[in-house]
């Protein structure tokens, strides 16, 4: 790939200032090849976004259910790696990738590959009801996908459909942990074998509860929402139970100019979460595990050094209480690592991590002291999709062969940096740039002018997606390389800039050079 370079020692001002045909220029020159060869090399808008046909489709759609939220139909015949097609003709570069969840991009020949395996068929024809009935190669399937990436220290897993039954499935893990501990390993009263059918104690303890942090996000189901802090409209007119939110640390950026703030922020965010502890045990309402997100995703991309997640290790071990660890939204590469949690250097392993999303299909890993005693005990219909592994197998695969882990973190330390650049031109319309691998934000200053930025972007190209207050995050396919990076930065600059002239603000003087030249 062409060299990049600047005072701050990546995207030229140049290259941002003069748009599109710059990064065509520098594709073109590029000895890097792509790897996603099928993909076109830019986008293709037609139509304002969403366009006409989609905005038909999706009143169509709103006489059968509440489509509100729909952004536009997805002609997934001509999506292609990196690349979303709409219906109506536009083709966008994604760096929101279906809310995180897509891995190599769309249809990748080698999912196509294993789509066609006759072996593989079978398990796309029939579903099975994994706990009872699984298929003779369910065995070799886990080894061969999920066991393959396992968090270091954790040799256990269960599938699930998706996220939030995941997180459902680890609460019960703890809850059942605690209540073995409580019987001292004897099995259940009488009484509590009849009192829990009704929902009564002592079956169903009413004094059992979990911690989890503002601005959480660990389900829209019934049971994970005690633990959803991020917004109201997840929450608003469902009952709810008395557990406890710790605050989650909100670091002030750049992260160098603040190591004092925000060390004394997260080390009070510790002890505020060892104070609830405290005071709920001591109040009846026992607390038996902390759940945390790896990054706060929907709460706004809100980060945390590995001293507080070690902290907050430390704070489960002396109170002898389970370490749930949701990787939902960050496993499966998109941090650098193939597990965000292994960025924090932590002691051991947590108790628990669940996944979702660019994994393909649901689960957690867990520790062997939480195993089931009893069968049924962790169960739904079909507990995942063997179909969904067979994919999730080849992308392991693929992420080996192509070593998609060093290009995530050059790709992501390229996007950065790129980020910081616009937001140094424009102080007053970006703040914050931050991320760890491809998974990436920057705020603006309200959510009205994030909104905007959201759909100016998309309809000059590339579709992102906001978060938190006024957050855009960005979620890219593994197989993101520069000079993706290049048209996003350029549509973003582009977008910012007016944004920035609607407000009277000059162009500083950085950018004016640049002009110059």
């Amino acid at each position: 790939m062409h060299q990049l370079c600047s005072r701050y020692g990546m995207v030229t001002h140049r290259m941002i200032r003069h748009g599109i045909q710059e990064s065509k220029r520098a594709l073109a020159a590029s000895t890097t090849a792509k790897l996603s060869p099928r993909e076109p090399d830019f986008p293709t808008v037609q139509t304002a976004i969403p366009g006409p046909k989609s905005l038909e489709y999706k009143s169509e759609l709103n006489t059968i259910q509440n489509a509100g939220a729909v952004q536009f139909f997805v002609d997934f015949h001509k999506s292609q790696g990196n690349y979303i097609a709409d219906i109506d003709g536009n083709v966008l570069l994604d760096f929101y990738t279906m809310i995180a969840s897509i891995p190599l991009g769309y249809n990748h020949p080698r999912l196509e590959m294993a789509l066609n395996e006759p072996r593989n068929r079978i398990h796309f024809i029939n579903r099975p009801a994994l706990g009872s009935f699984p298929p003779k190669d369910w065995i070799h399937r886990l080894r061969a996908a999920l066991l393959q990436v396992a968090p270091p220290g954790l040799n256990a897993v269960q599938t699930m459909a998706c996220g939030s039954c995941s997180l459902e499935n680890s609460q019960k893990l703890m809850f059942m942990a605690h209540q073995k501990k409580v019987r001292d390993g004897k099995p259940p009263t009488r009484e509590e074998l009849q009192s829990c059918i009704k929902g009564q104690h002592p079956g169903s303890p009413n004094n059992l509860t979990l911690l989890s942090f503002s601005g959480s996000l660990h389900g829209r189901t019934m049971g994970a929402l005690n633990m959803t802090h991020a917004k109201w409209i997840h929450k608003l007119d469902f009952p709810q139970l008395d557990w406890p939110m710790a605050s989650f640390p909100r670091l002030r950026y750049p992260l160098e100019e603040f190591t004092r703030e925000n060390r004394e922020e997260e080390q009070r965010c510790l002890e505020e979460a060892e104070d609830l502890i405290f005071n709920y045990n001591k109040a009846g309402k026992t607390v038996v595990g902390v759940a945390v997100e790896a990054i706060q995703g929907e709460g706004g991309d809100n980060h945390a050094s590995p001293f507080f997640f070690q902290g907050l290790q430390d704070i489960t071990k002396k109170y002898n209480i389970q370490f749930l660890m949701d990787e939902v939204q960050t496993g499966c590469g998109q941090t650098g690592k193939f597990w965000a949690h292994e960025h924090f250097n932590l002691r051991e392993a947590p108790d628990i991590v669940t996944f979702s999303k660019k994994m393909l299909t649901g689960g957690f890993f867990y520790k062997e002291h939480l195993r089931p005693s009893e069968p049924g005990r962790i169960y739904n219909t079909w507990l995942g999709d063997p179909a969904k592994v067979i994919l999730l197998e080849e992308v392991v695969k693929v992420m080996k062969e192509e070593n998609l882990l060093s290009v995530v973190n050059d790709t992501g330390k390229y996007l950065v940096d790129g980020l910081k650049i616009i937001e140094k031109d424009y102080p007053g319309v970006l703040q914050n740039a931050r991320g760890i691998g491809t998974y990436c934000a920057i705020d603006f200053p309200t959510i009205e002018a994030r909104d905007k930025a959201i759909v100016d972007i998309r309809n000059k190209g590339v579709n992102v997606g906001g978060s938190g207050e006024s957050t855009l995050r960005l979620r890219p396919t593994l197989l993101a390389q520069r000079h993706h990076v290049d048209i996003f930065l350029n549509v973003l600059n582009e977008v910012v800039q007016s944004m920035a002239s609607k407000r009277n603000t000059a162009p500083p003087k950085a950018t004016k050079a640049a002009m110059a030249n």
